[in-house]
């Protein structure tokens, strides 16, 4: 199964932030899915590094190099014009943020069932991809039953 991460996930495994239970269950959680196919849209990874830069103090050279390393251990996965035309409408009709609409459309193209993030309504399906909370108190069933049985 594929899934996607949203930024927070890997703001909070970097330690952005000062939760120390959500830095542990992001670390936690990307461990236990190292076997699944992340995906890591583009949009995620310039989130990343502002996230990096702005919220952790981070030279922009040192930044560049986590993101790097993220984006070669996972890979990155671009838009292209028909995606951000398709973001545009989800953004429209269903009021998401344009960001949001294209990080989802993004994971819808690469064939994701799965966006983990904080940020958007969890159980939320969009094109056949389901965002979930990995920082919920109640997991997503999807989420949950995966991190049961991984493979």
């Amino acid at each position: 199964m594929k899934i996607a991460l949203d930024t927070n996930v890997l703001g909070y495994a970097a330690g952005i932030g000062d939760d120390d239970q959500k830095r542990r269950l992001a670390l936690g959680l990307v461990q236990a899915l190292s076997e699944a196919s992340l995906v890591l849209p583009t949009q995620v990874a310039g989130e990343f590094y502002n996230i990096l830069t702005r919220k952790g103090g981070h030279d922009p050279k040192i930044a560049r190099r986590i993101v790097q390393n993220w984006a070669d251990a996972i890979g990155l996965t671009a838009p292209t014009a028909a995606t951000t035309q398709s973001a545009l409408e989800g953004a429209a009709f269903f009021n998401l943020q344009i960001w949001d609409a294209l990080v989802l459309t993004i994971a819808a193209e690469a064939g994701c069932a799965l966006l983990l993030s904080e940020d958007m309504q969890d159980g939320f399906v969009y094109r056949g991809v389901t965002v979930a909370n990995p920082f919920a108190q109640t997991l997503h069933p999807l989420l949950a039953s995966l991190l049961e049985h991984p493979s």
